[in-house]
């Protein structure tokens, strides 16, 4: 069953620094088999308000590349550029 990492952008505290994290993200992302599936464009909360800046989802082949990806050296060298310069978080789903 697919693997879906979801990031989502609550705020950012640093622009400059988000930015550089973004180039160097996906490329790791693809090192492990996985792949954009959407990057979001403007949000509009309809119900429960929520309404984050931004979300992108990957996919991956099952939950455990996107698990190798995450906990990866590439990934891991540069994750708290993200955690550092916004207001984020990343999880994983399960399809069923």
């Amino acid at each position: 069953m697919p693997g879906y990492v979801m990031g989502v952008v609550n705020g950012v505290k640093d622009g400059p620094a988000f930015e550089a994290y973004q180039h160097v993200v996906e490329p790791t992302i693809g090192q492990y088999g996985g792949k954009r599936v959407f990057f979001s464009g403007e949000v509009t909360p309809l119900d429960g308000g929520w309404a984050p800046l931004g979300l992108i989802l990957f996919e991956f082949e099952s939950a455990d590349p996107a698990k190798k990806w995450y906990n990866s050296p590439e990934y891991q060298a540069v994750v708290n550029q993200r955690i550092n310069s916004t207001d984020s978080a990343v999880t994983l789903f399960v399809a069923e």
